[in-house]
C-alpha cells in the first residue's frame, strides 16, 4: 500500500500502526521520528521502524506516501509549522492520533494557511493500553476497533478513502463525524473518564485520614483507576485542548455526584437502587452485550 511511511511520534499509538503496517506487508519502509535518540534506537531494535531521525529533516518526508502524527497534542502546531516548510508530495496522506480534532485542524490551518495539502485527513484510532512508549507497542491494538476520520473541508475524498482503507487493513473499523461531535463524545467517554480515575487516585494518596489505602484495594479499585497509569504528558494536554467539551462534562459529572450525595445522605433506597439498576442495564444492553456479540 505504502513505499514510505513517516510515523511522528514512536510511542504506543504510532508505534502500534507502524508494527502493524510492517506485519501485514503493507508498507515497504517505515521511518519514525523522536526527539529522544534512545526511543529511535529501540523501536529500530524491536522492528517497529527502520530507520529513524530525531528532525523531520531527517525523515525524508518529500517522497513519503503516508505521515502519520501521534505526539501529544501540545506538539502539533510545531509539528505542523515544520511540515509546512518542508516539499511534499502532491498525493502525500497526512493523518494523526490526536484526541482533539478542532485543536489539531486549528494547528494545521495555522500552519498552512490556504494551502492545506488535499491529503491531510484528521483521524482517532480509539485504541490504546494503559502502558506508553515504543515498547508497548502492539501489531493488533487496530483490530476491531473503531477509527474516527474528521475529514475537513479541503480534504480530498480520494485521501479520505485512501486512510479508510488503511486503518481497514490493520483490522479497525472506520466511522467519519464532524470534528465538533468528535470532541463533544470523547470528552464524555474518553477524556471525562480518564480524569477521574486520576482524580480520586490523587485524592487517596496518602491520604492524611487514611495513610496507605492503596494496600487494601482490591479489583472494584485497580479496575476504575487502571487507565491513571496512562501518559501523564498526553492527558494533560487532552484536558488542555478540548478543555470546553471536558470541563462541559466534568460539571454534568458534578451535578450527578451532588444528586447522588443527597440520596445517601437521605437513605433514599428507591433512587439508589433505580439508578443503580438503569446504569447496569445500560451498560449491559450497549457494551457488555456488544462486546460478546461482536
Amino acid at each position: 500500500m505504502f513505499e514510505r511511511a513517516v510515523i511522528i511520534g514512536v510511542g504506543l499509538i504510532g508505534g502500534s500502526l507502524a508494527l502493524a503496517l510492517k506485519q501485514r506487508g503493507l508498507v515497504r519502509e517505515v521511518v519514525g521520528v523522536s526527539r529522544s535518540p534512545d526511543t529511535l534506537a529501540e523501536a529500530v531494535r524491536l522492528g517497529v521502524i527502520d530507520i529513524g531521525g530525531t528532525r523531520l529533516e531527517q525523515a525524508h518526508v518529500d517522497s513519503a506516501d503516508l505521515i502519520f502524527i501521534a505526539t501529544p497534542l501540545g506538539a502539533f502546531p510545531a509539528v505542523f509549522e515544520q511540515l509546512a516548510a518542508l516539499t511534499l508530495a502532491a498525493d502525500t496522506l497526512i493523518t494523526d492520533g490526536g484526541s482533539a480534532k478542532q485543536h489539531v485542524i486549528d494547528a494545521a490551518r495555522a500552519a498552512f494557511g490556504d494551502a492545506l495539502p488535499g491529503g491531510f485527513v484528521p483521524g482517532h484510532p480509539i485504541a490504546g493500553k494503559e502502558l506508553s512508549g515504543v515498547t508497548a507497542a502492539d501489531a493488533d491494538l487496530y483490530v476491531d476497533h473503531r477509527v474516527i476520520l474528521t475529514p475537513v473541508d479541503s480534504s480530498d475524498a480520494r485521501a479520505v478513502k485512501r486512510v479508510e482503507a488503511m486503518w481497514e487493513a490493520v483490522g479497525a473499523c472506520v466511522e467519519c463525524m464532524t470534528p465538533a461531535f468528535h470532541d463533544e463524545v470523547f470528552a464524555a467517554t474518553s477524556h471525562l473518564p480518564h480524569l477521574l480515575a486520576y482524580l480520586l487516585v490523587d485524592l487517596l494518596n496518602e491520604h492524611p485520614e487514611l495513610g496507605n489505602v492503596f494496600r487494601y484495594t482490591a479489583g472494584g479499585f485497580r479496575d476504575f483507576t487502571r487507565i491513571a497509569s496512562s501518559d501523564p504528558t498526553m492527558w494533560r494536554d487532552i484536558a488542555l485542548y478540548n478543555h470546553a467539551a471536558v470541563a462541559k462534562w466534568l460539571r454534568h459529572y458534578r451535578a450527578e455526584l451532588d444528586r447522588m450525595i443527597c440520596a445517601v445522605e437521605a437513605r433514599d433506597a428507591d433512587m439508589l437502587y433505580q439508578l443503580f439498576d438503569g446504569a447496569k442495564k445500560a451498560r449491559d444492553q450497549h457494551i457488555v452485550n456488544r462486546k460478546e456479540g461482536s
